[in-house]
């Protein structure tokens, strides 16, 4: 395992001032949003010119990117945009791609067709599709989350346990999502806030990478918490990878 950092960390700055900013706090891995909004390199983008797309993705200041998070804006392009993404990640050699669950109240039905037409896209380039764990989609409750992964052959999870905490599982156990971990994301929270300082919420990050390491996990466990106000940011951010790097 090692540790990385999304630039959604820095949501002021811009690809290249978050990248300048992460290599500062001497992370060694980031991870790239891609997504139709925000100032970063857009999937639209990646499907209309995939040349500059990899430049863009290449010059990270000496970063290995440890995975793609992915939202695409839906409508008829959908697919062909997340084709394209997958032909990025295999050209800058990223494994991993994360993506979004759909929200609660989809048909079941409907979304096991979306992620196995994903997964499906991904694996001609062999990228492994990652299904975010979030609040207000149907990956909140791990019971559904190992039921998609169930019936998705090959689907895996972007596990973000604070979700799990701040949410209606309420800190309840999560080790029947662990064996389908592709990624994480950490930040700190409670029962009431999904983010807080690190070290004053309840995850528990030594259990849980010894639950990874029973499964083999070697990969990210990366940091994805926004600034905090009130405080230093770049001491937190500081905090959180000296206090996840003592651990491993």
């Amino acid at each position: 395992m090692f540790v990385a950092a999304s630039t959604d960390c820095f949501p002021d700055s811009s690809p290249t001032e978050a990248l300048e900013l992460l290599s500062d706090l001497q992370f060694t891995a980031v991870e790239f949003p891609l997504r139709e909004s925000g100032r970063g390199l857009k999937p639209s983008e990646v499907h209309s010119d995939l040349e500059r797309s990899v430049r863009f993705c290449r010059d990270t200041h000496r970063l290995d990117i440890a995975a793609l998070n992915l939202e695409l804006a839906p409508g008829p392009a959908y697919y062909d945009h997340f084709t394209s993404c997958c032909k990025l990640a295999k050209t800058i050699k990223v494994v991993t791609l994360v993506v979004p669950c759909s929200e609660l109240g989809t048909p079941f039905n409907e979304e096991i067709e979306r992620l196995r037409k994903l997964v499906e896209i991904a694996s001609l380039e062999s990228a492994v599709v990652a299904m975010k764990t979030t609040i207000g989609c149907m990956s909140q409750d791990p019971d559904t989350a190992v039921v998609l992964c169930d019936n998705v052959k090959g689907l895996r999870l972007a596990l973000d346990p604070s979700h799990y905490i701040t949410g209606p599982h309420q800190g309840g156990p999560i080790d029947k999502v662990i064996k389908y971990v592709q990624h994480v994301h950490l930040r700190d929270s409670t029962r009431q806030n999904l983010h807080v300082r690190v070290g004053q919420g309840e995850v528990d990050y030594g259990k849980l990478i010894q639950q990874l390491e029973k499964v083999g996990y070697d990969r990210a466990l990366c940091v994805e918490m926004p600034p905090f106000e009130g405080f230093d940011h770049r001491a937190e951010m500081r905090k959180m990878r000296l206090l996840l790097e003592s651990l491993l």
